[in-house]
This record gives C-alpha cells, sequence and structure tokens, in this order.
C-alpha cells in the first residue's frame, strides 16, 4: 500500500529508494538537502563525502571529495538563483559558497572562530534575497540573522536572545521571499517569524513544535518541517493549505520544480522524497 501525506493539491506520495548509489555506498550521516535549476539534488552529509549529487531520476552523479579544513560539520545547504551552493559549516563557524562541481567560491565568517552576536557562532541555514543579498541564520550560538551584499560585505544584523517578536531561540533555517520578506524558522520558541528586508518584524506563526526547516518554492508555497514530526504546506501569509505527519527527523525540506518534496530524515540516515500525486 502506498504511502501518502498531504490533501488536495498538496497531495504526495512516497518514494522509497529513490537513490541509486554505486555499490558499497549510501548515505553517510546526511544533515540536508538542496535542488539546483536542473532538478540535480545535492545531499550534505556529516561523514563520508561532503556532498553527494544525484540527477532527477535518483541516478548517482558525483560525490565531492572530503578536503581537511573544509565542510567539516555539515548543518543546512541552500541553493541560490545562479546555483551557487550554500553550506553552513556549523562549527567551523562558516558559510561556504561553491559552485555545481564543489570549487569554493567565497567564505563567510573566520574559520574556527566565534563571535558574540556577530558572524558567526555556529550558523544554520542561507538564503539568498531577489536584490542578491545574503541572509544568515546564526543559530546555535548566536541569536541573530546577519544580512551580506551578494559579495559577502556586511550590511546590518537583526535580532536577539529571548522570546520575544524579532527575538530568537535557535534560528534554525531561513528563506527569503519574491518580495523581499524574511521567514525565520525559530526552533526553540516554536515558531516562525516574518520580517521585512531589512529586519522589522511582521508577523509570527506559532502553531509548530520545534520547526527545523523551512523552504518557499518558485510558487510563493511554503514548507515548513518540525518535530511533531510532520510537514506544514502554507501561503507566504501564514495560511494552512495542507498537512501531513512525517520525517522521522525532518531536519530540513526543499523541492524540485515538479513540485516534488526532499527532506532529510536524520534519524534513520536517509533522505526522503515525495512526489505529487496529480488530478486530486
Amino acid at each position: 500500500m502506498a504511502i501518502t501525506i498531504g490533501m488536495g493539491d498538496f497531495a504526495y506520495e512516497y518514494q522509497a529508494d529513490w537513490a541509486q548509489f554505486p555499490e558499497g555506498t549510501s548515505f553517510q550521516r546526511p544533515s540536508a538537502v538542496a535542488v539546483d535549476s536542473n532538478d540535480r539534488v545535492y545531499v550534505f552529509q556529516r561523514t563520508g563525502p561532503p556532498v553527494q549529487v544525484f540527477d532527477q531520476d535518483g541516478k548517482f552523479l558525483a560525490a565531492w571529495p572530503r578536503q581537511e579544513g573544509r565542510l567539516e560539520d555539515a548543518h543546512h545547504i541552500y541553493i541560490g538563483p545562479d546555483d551557487g551552493v550554500y553550506l553552513a559549516d556549523r562549527d567551523a563557524h562558516q558559510i561556504l559558497k561553491c559552485n555545481t562541481e564543489g570549487e569554493l567560491l567565497m567564505s563567510l565568517g573566520t574559520r574556527y572562530k566565534a563571535a558574540m552576536e556577530a558572524p558567526f557562532n555556529h550558523p544554520s541555514d542561507t538564503a539568498v534575497a531577489p536584490s542578491g543579498e545574503i541572509y544568515v541564520s546564526d543559530g546555535y550560538g548566536n541569536s541573530c540573522i546577519h544580512r551580506f551584499t551578494a559579495d559577502g560585505e556586511p550590511i546590518d544584523t537583526f535580532g536577539s536572545p529571548g522570546s520575544g517578536p524579532g527575538q530568537f531561540r535557535v534560528p534554525h533555517s531561513i528563506r527569503v521571499a519574491k518580495d523581499g520578506r524574511v521567514y525565520v524558522a525559530d526552533r526553540e520558541n516554536n515558531r516562525v517569524q516574518v520580517f521585512s528586508a531589512d529586519g522589522r518584524f511582521l508577523d509570527q506563526w506559532t502553531d509548530f513544535k520545534s520547526p527545523m526547516g523551512i523552504h518557499i518554492d518558485s510558487n510563493q508555497i511554503v514548507y515548513v518541517t518540525d518535530q511533531v514530526p510532520r510537514l506544514s504546506i502554507l501561503t507566504l501569509e501564514g495560511e494552512l493549505l495542507a498537512r501531513g505527519r512525517t520525517f522521522e527527523n525532518g531536519h530540513n525540506v526543499y523541492t524540485d520544480s515538479r513540485g516534488y518534496i526532499y527532506a532529510v530524515d536524520t534519524a534513520n540516515q536517509r533522505v526522503q522524497k515525495f512526489v505529487k500525486i496529480r488530478g486530486l
């Protein structure tokens, strides 16, 4: 019997064993997944090759070699509009931008040097705004969001420790909508917060238990994973469109151009794939 989640226009069927590995290989402590403009799937891992790449049908394409002093503590991965691959190297206190072949293009933060409410202290995630500006949720040691130019020059920082509007307890994941609004999964405050591009608090969504991953697709639909565990699908205004119990530990969530959903289940060291059911 097929496993399905969601409802209406957002109904999905679980596709098990979608990834086609070379013999003797598998996922190795995956932490996050992302999809580029060609529907190639990138899995960020804590051991083994730091990134494994698959095509849209699950065929194995490449494994980035592990290099000393790079990509030592995988957290979240994000792919920007230019297909730049942004990787949160959490315990090294850096965000690294690579091309799709794994070549380093830019680094943000000072490696192995933590800072208090400044870039970075165990950063968690990255997002790129339509303006090209880069936002980083900073994350485990800090409780704030940093904004940079497209070239990595600091612009400003907003947020502070706490549970009030505009405050954070582990800002764990971040995305920016086409209209410039910034969405943050504020994990230990059990909410998603919404901000203007310059960090002004706009709204909060509170019907979550420790939200871990947030994603906005090309149609501006919002996907949030939390620790119920479940997946929630919403509009940019917070209207709930669908919800389903899945992903034993849905650390992050991403979609491809077809509307298929990928999420890393860290509890079982797997990347789950849900295929959209058409015509229901």
